[in-house]
């Protein structure tokens, strides 16, 4: 690579570090950029200019710029960093993996948040650890060797996951922060199932990640190579060879002795919001534009996370969350106390509809019975099935549509990792995009390692569901063969998500 190269990278990371520093410095005070050293737990309280200074990550502005050096930063060390050091990096990031799962089941993060900015010792982690694991039922008590713990969160903090304030001792930071709980020490020992209860859902996220799709992405390439790689898998799920079992993956959750995993599913899908800004959703479509009382039905929506969000943002809206019954089921326990006037004013219902059944009538509380939604909105569920059985989804929901109706997809739309020559750029949906990066840009055009969750996070849907996230066309092939147009696209701000709104046909 010429140096110019290099040094138009270095020039793209000093640029977009002056544009954060002007949105900072124009607040009144002006506001430093949060510090990674310094924890920011989203349970507990702040001063304003902390919460200010967080927020403003959020802007569009500074995620943008964020993204840049990001994308930067990472296209240097791949330029730079000896190749046989990233190789190990890369084909031992289990280790990574299985070192985060034992930190957050071990519920390091919350022992952390208790010692303090001081920090403890590895042998008060190891002790922590102990009687943490006596109280829970079930949990084998093995003796603990505090230096084992040390050289666990050592390459965690290397990765700047955790502080090593000095020698085996260590401190939580913004990032071991992120995936604390917020419950207390007394709770965990009191009620270990219930840890993620009443949470934002990102330790469950965790824990879903280091457990069951940890175990089965390591039977990834050998399913793969032995049926995986047809257009509909002949070999079953990469489940199956993970676990005794030849159901679906959401199927098996539901199975005997999957209850904590079933829970805590529901729970992960509440922490995969941060996949958007919060106002992404709340922006990605016109919902002021709907009268009052309409109502949207979010298609396999969960717990209801997007629900309430929207529910808030929008309270002349009714939104009714359909899933499976056993999800259903537990969907109000989970939130515990919190949006209880949501529930009980029915402007947030539930209701058990397997989506591959023929969409049934529903009673919405103030409305009635509801034939014709006004939306069916569908977030995080085309990524989760195969070509197929997407096209059976969308053929049911267009059958159940009145001529009003609206469907709005909410998944990752891929860019090329290429400039896209063949891209609409004259159109104004966002659908197909040449690029994501300005012409004459040194970094790649899909932003290269900023963009690199939704990339992972299409091989995560291909290892257990057979199924993926798609690029602008393969999405407009699927609603196209089903009856709907796309009318529009929106895409996030920061990320690869994208907002797709289709009409019937």
């Amino acid at each position: 690579m010429p140096f110019s190269d290099l040094r138009a990278l270095h020039a793209v990371i000093g640029e977009a570090i002056d544009n954060i520093e002007k949105v900072y410095k124009s607040q009144d005070p002006p506001l430093e950029y949060p510090s990674l050293d310094v924890p920011y737990y989203s349970s507990q309280p702040h001063s304003p200019e902390v919460d200010r200074a967080e927020e403003l990550k959020l802007t569009d502005a500074v995620f943008s710029a964020a993204n840049q050096i990001v994308a930067a930063c990472g296209q240097l060390t791949a330029t730079v960093h000896k190749p046989f050091f990233q190789l190990v990096e890369i084909v031992n990031g289990a280790n990574i993996v299985a070192l985060f799962h034992f930190i957050e089941q071990t519920h390091i993060p919350e022992i952390l948040r208790e010692a303090g900015p001081e920090g403890l010792s590895t042998k008060e982690i190891a002790a922590k650890v102990a009687e943490l694991r006596a109280a829970t039922p079930g949990a084998k008590e093995v003796e603990i060797d505090p230096a084992k713990i040390g050289h666990i969160l050592r390459v965690v903090a290397t990765y700047h996951w955790v502080r090593e304030v000095r020698p085996d001792v260590f401190a939580n930071n913004r990032l071991t922060a992120f995936i604390d709980s917020g419950k207390s020490i007394e709770q965990l020992k009191a009620a270990p199932h219930k840890k993620y209860d009443e949470t934002d859902g990102v330790a469950a996220f965790a824990g879903m990640a280091g457990d069951e799709v940890f175990k089965l992405m390591s039977h990834l390439s050998e399913w793969l190579l032995t049926g995986g790689l047809t257009e509909n898998a002949t070999n079953g799920l990469a489940l199956g060879m993970a676990y005794p079992t030849k159901r679906k993956y959401y199927e098996w959750l539901e199975d005997p002795g999957n209850e904590f995993r079933l829970t805590r599913f529901g729970h992960a899908m509440n922490g995969t919001r941060y996949w958007e800004v919060a106002e992404n959703i709340i922006h990605g479509f016109a919902w002021n534009d709907l009268p009052k009382d309409s109502v949207v039905v979010d298609i396999g929506g969960g717990i209801g996370s997007v629900s309430v969000i929207l529910s808030q943002a929008y309270p002349h809206l009714r939104f009714a969350v359909e899933d499976r019954a056993p999800v259903v089921a537990i969907a109000r326990e989970a939130w515990g106390s919190k949006h209880a006037e949501l529930f009980d004013s029915g402007r947030v219902t539930f209701h058990a509809q397997d989506f591959f059944d023929e969409h049934a009538p529903f009673d919405v509380p103030g409305v009635g019975t509801v034939t014709q939604p006004d939306v069916f909105l569908a977030r995080a569920v085309a990524h989760n099935w195969p070509d197929k059985d997407v096209l059976k989804l969308l053929a049911i929901l267009r059958r159940a549509a009145g001529p009003h109706t609206k469907l709005l997809l909410v998944d990752n739309l891929l860019p090329y990792a290429c400039t896209d020559d063949k891209a609409d750029v004259a159109s104004s949906s966002q659908g197909a995009v040449r690029s994501l990066v300005p012409e004459g840009s040194p970094l790649l055009p899909n932003l290269g390692k900023a963009s690199a969750n939704g990339y992972i996070l299409d091989i995560t849907m291909l290892g257990l569901f057979d199924a993926k996230e798609r690029t602008y066309r393969e999405i407009d092939a699927l609603t196209q063969a089903t009856g709907w147009k796309i009318t529009g696209v929106k895409r996030a701000v920061g990320s690869l998500w994208a907002y797709t709104t289709a009409v019937p046909v």
